[in-house]
């Protein structure tokens, strides 16, 4: 499967160009960027062996099979359904989009081109995952639920333009939103939430409430000005239950660090680190296989439909109003 990428995008060697070494059937074979000469400087870096002098000229080479798509966020829906108008499958970084709407427009677009549209919640296919879903299921019916994401980002990213559909919930509280509906199997509603704003219209920290099925409580929370920047600690998922506690750090990305606890009530205990390849390298398998049509995505369309309306809820429960 030979992979384009849209933007030499600071995330794209962690995420695609190192696993691809891990991958025999993947060959990143193209790079377009806004700017040509950091294309040609991206590619020379990576070994990239083609280089488009825009983004369009990428999505329309027939060569390539998929296209990933790790842009800012308002640039997402654009290039995905260019890419998926043009035939290629799309592995497009979260969010899928800026709101929900424009989440809906891209899945119809796979969907009438038949074509893969899989969201980069590289952490669902790491076994870190699946052993939360399952010890959460042992601590009894949950009482409370809550998934905190700090990270310290520069001011000057794009992160924090409103105009790229910036945001801390956008960036890193999208994960717990993910994460709660994955572990817990239900889709929450937003009883309240409450924003600190940096830049106008923008959130440099969010906290939510939302309402998820039979659980007592539960508790989103983001930060890009947080000062917690280890791993695993910045990045936690915690669950109470009539039979036990959970805890589990950094379930986003398992390879920097993660340690899983729970304490049951009968006394037992589990303290763990799980060992596997990269969650990048396990999703990048995972895109194959849905390209080749013998399993879907765990981070399909539906999926990513689902999240983007939850996020939207949250900013405008929090008075800031969805992303544009």
């Amino acid at each position: 499967m030979r992979i384009g990428i849209i933007g030499a995008a600071n995330i794209a060697p962690r995420a695609l160009i190192e696993p691809a070494q891990e991958v025999d059937e993947v060959e990143i074979y193209a790079v377009a960027a806004r700017d040509p000469s950091r294309a040609e400087a991206f590619a020379k870096e990576y070994g990239i062996p083609v280089v488009h002098p825009n983004y369009q000229a990428l999505v329309d080479d027939a060569s390539l099979d998929a296209v990933y798509v790790p842009l800012a966020n308002s640039l997402h829906e654009e290039w995905t359904m260019a890419a998926l108008e043009a035939g290629r499958h799309v592995l497009c970084e979260k969010p899928l989009g800026s709101n929900a709407a424009q989440a809906v427009s891209m899945v119809g677009a796979a969907e009438r081109n038949q074509r893969i549209l899989m969201e980069a919640f590289h952490w669902r296919y790491h076994p870190v995952a699946s052993r939360m879903i399952e010890l959460t299921k042992l601590i009894g019916p949950l009482e409370r639920v809550e998934a905190r994401f700090d990270v310290s980002i520069p001011p000057d990213n794009v992160r924090f333009d409103l105009g790229l559909a910036g945001g801390s919930f956008m960036d890193l509280g999208c994960y717990c939103v993910h994460m709660v509906r994955t572990v817990v199997g239900e889709e929450p509603e937003v009883v309240q939430a409450s924003a600190i704003e940096g830049p106008p219209g923008v959130d440099v920290s969010m906290e939510a409430q939302l309402a998820l099925g039979a659980v007592g409580e539960t508790i989103v929370a983001s930060s890009m000005v947080a000062d917690q920047t280890r791993w695993p600690e910045a990045m936690a998922f915690r669950a109470r239950g009539s039979a036990g506690e959970l805890e589990v750090l950094n379930p986003m990305a398992p390879q920097l660090g993660n340690r899983i606890r729970a304490k049951f009530e009968d006394g037992s205990t589990v303290d763990e680190v799980v060992e596997s390849a990269t969650s990048y390298e396990l999703q990048l398998r995972a895109f194959c296989r849905a390209v080749a049509g013998i399993e879907p995505a765990l981070t399909g369309g539906a999926d990513a439909i689902a999240n983007m309306r939850v996020i939207d809820a949250v900013y405008v429960a929090s008075g800031l109003g969805t992303r544009r």
